[in-house]
């Protein structure tokens, strides 16, 4: 029986990769907001300072009595604002942008409510200018709403004061509470508007961030699509060499047998049993010719291919040796070496087992050679367990890291210069060993060893009717 669910050897790294995103992206939003704030906090100082300090015309038109003491005030409440403006060019500023501005904003309205004192208290025109900053604050000025309505309870509490505390007292009560519902409007209406303001940029920030994670998306979607495109194109043109190649081997095996035919009688020439050197050289050409022979047998071994039907039985130690003559060049230098119990027989496509040994047998000793690790070795095991025949492949190369485990079926994973592979081969290889019911895993530590660990059916283990789905494996190895 094959799993009907497909493995998604990815699934927990997609699921890290959510958590990660999401705290980033909350990360970001906090760094843009507390520079958006910083930013505006300043620019609004500056524009405080100016309207305080131009406020000398109005009271030159409305108290031109109060003038000279109205701008000596003007002057220590500009200095407090810009005190602030200066904290804010600080570490602690920029930490506390919140805090500095509301400190600051204090300046201006204690200076209003001081005026509203020493002129007609609850009738002093000046309560107009503790609204306007209040509004201001809400609409404009870089606080929150919690911010806006503790600086509207500070400037209502300040209003009350100057009034409250004047030589006579409140004497219109009437138009006390008149102001007073005014600046609680006022306060009322500037909260919300915070309130409001502050969820939109959030959800503003939240769009943005999700159209640039949709971009990345779908960047990464067509580069995948190109890749996935390209190795589509190279499947064709394999099929369409395959289709060749299953006339050409044909045709290159007949002079083949023809030529080893004649050796033979060659061979058995008087001539070449009495010439040593002649007999040497017929049998050199013998073994050159057996070679070729053995290339044709390889080769027909991939044109030669079924699509969708009921697995073959094979000998898994046959499979191995087409593998290992294939990595032949990427194998020089290093010891193979075979720990196969039995001539075991197994059930499926042979090609496509020989595929997936020729990509654990050509990674591991891509890995053996670029860490030129001294006295290489790959050892192939293959162990009855059952139904199942257990086959391990084996190197002491340098490893893989721990954070690279999860990933390594992963389609489009690689840790490859670019244009030195796609990063598919692994996963080619899982999607064969499942077809097959079987699973494919991997072990290692680093800088000591790496396993690859797979199992088949066995044709002698009660598998008689498999079918093995081969539809999908003309994959290009990456």
């Amino acid at each position: 029986m094959y799993p009907s669910t497909p493995i998604d050897p990815g699934a927990a790294a997609r699921a890290n990769g959510a958590a990660v995103h999401a705290m980033a992206a909350r990360g970001s939003y906090a760094r843009e907001l507390s520079g958006f704030h910083l930013m505006q906090s300043r620019a609004c100082a500056v524009t405080v300072i100016v309207l305080v300090l131009l406020g000398v015309v109005l009271d030159f038109a409305v108290y031109p009595e109060q003038m000279a003491r109205f701008a000596m005030v003007r002057v220590v409440a500009s200095l407090g604002v810009l005190a602030g403006l200066g904290m804010l060019y600080t570490a602690f500023g920029r930490r506390h942008v919140h805090a500095v501005t509301f400190v600051w904003l204090t300046f201006p309205q204690w200076m209003i409510a001081w005026m509203i004192h020493v002129t007609q208290g609850e009738a002093s025109l000046f309560y107009a200018g503790l609204i306007l900053t209040i509004f201001a604050v809400g609409t404009l000025f870089p606080v929150g709403y919690l911010y806006t309505l503790g600086f509207g309870a500070l400037t209502l509490l300040a209003y009350w004061t100057a009034c409250a505390t004047r030589p006579d007292g409140v004497t219109d009560h009437a138009q006390m509470l008149f102001h007073t519902t005014i600046i609680l409007f006022a306060v009322a209406g500037s909260t919300v508007y915070t309130f409001y303001n502050e969820r939109g940029r959030r959800q503003m920030f939240a769009l943005k961030e999700e159209l640039a994670r949709k971009n990345d998306e779908l960047a990464r979607t067509n580069r995948d699509l190109a890749d996935i495109k390209g190795q589509l194109m190279q499947q064709e043109k394999m099929a369409a060499l395959g289709t060749l190649s299953a006339g050409l081997l044909h045709e290159v095996n007949n002079p083949v047998n023809f030529c080893l035919l004649a050796i033979d009688v060659a061979l058995e020439d008087p001539v070449a049993q009495d010439s040593p050197a002649l007999r040497e050289c017929l049998d050199d050409a013998r073994q050159g010719m057996q070679r070729v022979q053995y290339i044709v047998s390889d080769l027909k071994t991939f044109a030669y291919r079924k699509e969708n039907g009921e697995g073959a039985a094979f000998p898994f130690a046959r499979a191995l040796d087409t593998a290992v003559r294939f990595v032949g060049h990427e194998t020089k230098g290093i010891a193979l070496r075979r720990d196969i119990a039995g001539a075991a027989l197994v059930l499926g496509d042979e090609a496509a087992i020989v595929g997936v040994l020729i990509n654990l047998l050509g990674n591991a000793a891509l890995a053996l050679r670029g860490a030129g690790t001294p006295a290489p070795e790959i050892v192939i095991g293959a162990h009855e367990g059952g139904e199942r025949l257990r086959v391990t492949v084996r190197d002491n190369g340098p490893g893989i890291e721990a954070g690279h485990l999860d990933r390594v079926f992963e389609p489009f994973f690689t840790t490859r210069e670019v244009g030195q592979g796609l990063g598919l081969g692994l996963s080619v290889c899982y999607s064969v060993v499942q077809r097959h019911g079987g699973h494919l895993a991997v072990e290692s530590r680093q800088g000591e060893w790496t396993r690859f660990t797979f199992d088949l059916p066995r044709a002698d283990g009660g598998h008689r009717r498999h079918r093995i789905d081969t539809s999908h494996h003309q994959e290009k190895q990456a």
